[in-house]
């Protein structure tokens, strides 16, 4: 699915977010990446496949 130069990185890879957006729609909380993995404002991302990736929110430091 990725035309341009450089490469995004693939669907299956650890970096498979930093691929560009092609379709963002904000207003209901995803977008479509080049490499075809839809992500999720609540950092969860659904996979090419229908495997679904939980949300990675980083933890909240108390004090």
């Amino acid at each position: 699915m990725c035309t341009h130069t450089p490469h995004c990185p693939s669907a299956d890879s650890p970096a498979a977010e930093a691929a560009r957006v092609v379709a963002g729609h904000p207003e209901q909380g995803w977008s479509l990446l080049c490499n075809a993995v839809v992500v999720f404002d609540d950092t969860g991302d659904l996979l090419p496949d229908g495997r679904v990736v939980d949300p990675h929110r980083p933890l909240a430091i108390t004090a």
